[in-house]
């Protein structure tokens, strides 16, 4: 059966001064998850904040559990990436 994992993160980028430099972290940021995780992903929340930022990430599969595994390495990349503190995350299995 045909499983999506969805995760929601809300990141705070520290001491930007503006969206410019903003959309330049966060792209750099979707483009190694995307690559290295192989999910899709996109800024879904507080595109006009320049201190904070909301990411989505979606991955399709047939196991719940390796899809729940993914999500959480995704979490774990976050928290040491060096440009972003994370806030707050929601990993969803449907």
């Amino acid at each position: 059966m045909m499983q999506v994992g969805t995760l929601e993160v809300y990141i705070d980028l520290g001491g930007l001064r503006s969206l410019k430099e903003k959309r330049g972290v966060v792209k750099g940021l979707l483009q190694r998850i995307r690559q290295q995780f192989q999910v899709a992903t996109a800024e879904v929340a507080q595109q006009d904040s320049i201190r904070s930022a909301g990411l989505g990430f979606s991955a399709v599969g047939n196991d719940a559990a390796i899809l729940q595994s993914r999500m959480r390495k995704i979490v774990n990349f976050i928290e040491v990436n060096p440009d972003t503190v994370l806030i707050d995350f929601r990993v969803d299995i449907l």
